[in-house]
């Protein structure tokens, strides 16, 4: 299990060399992520993905439910009150309720995909004005080591929250 460690850095050097060290402790360079401003060039550094910078996961899982469960009602209004002429089997219900959770999940996704990051959102101003957020996925037994790492070699970055868990694709 993964917990996601948020440090708001003042500048893409101090965000390069806290990166560094963040390497030499061993925090694999796939598990870190920045995101800045948009004309704000990053240099060595990785930039956030979709997945980090949008509500698309969110959105996903939010259009798998409720596609699924109007899948589930379609397919019981069909068993029960079917066209006439056709005689429907149960299997249907969980046929249209498949159907509906992945149109669901697809469709909002979609749409969410142009919706900014709730979680993010308490760091909106700092990134406005200039800042680095930096996303470290550690292990959870690694929280407090790289957290102190942090504080100690890099006092200027403010430590922006921990994620108490990380699904495991993003």
């Amino acid at each position: 299990m993964r917990r996601r460690l948020y440090f708001v850095l003042p500048d893409v050097a101090s965000a390069q060399q806290t990166m560094n060290d963040l390497l030499l402790s061993r925090v694999e360079e796939s598990h870190i992520h920045c995101l800045a401003r948009r004309d704000a060039p990053l240099g060595n550094l990785h930039e956030a993905n979709v997945l980090q910078k949008t509500d698309v996961v969110h959105g996903a899982e939010l259009g798998l439910v409720l596609g699924g469960a109007g899948g589930t009602a379609v397919g019981i209004l069909m068993v029960f009150a079917p066209p006439e002429g056709v005689s429907l089997q149960l299997v249907t219900v969980l046929i249209a309720a498949l159907i509906g959770a992945v149109l669901g999940a697809w469709v909002s996704s979609l749409v969410a995909s142009a919706v900014p990051n709730s979680k993010l959102s308490i760091f909106a101003k700092d990134i406005e004005e200039g800042k680095i957020l930096m996303m470290v996925d550690v292990p959870a037994r690694k929280v407090e080591q790289i957290h102190a790492l942090v504080e100690k070699r890099h006092p200027e970055a403010a430590l922006g929250g921990v994620e108490p868990t990380i699904p495991a694709f993003p």
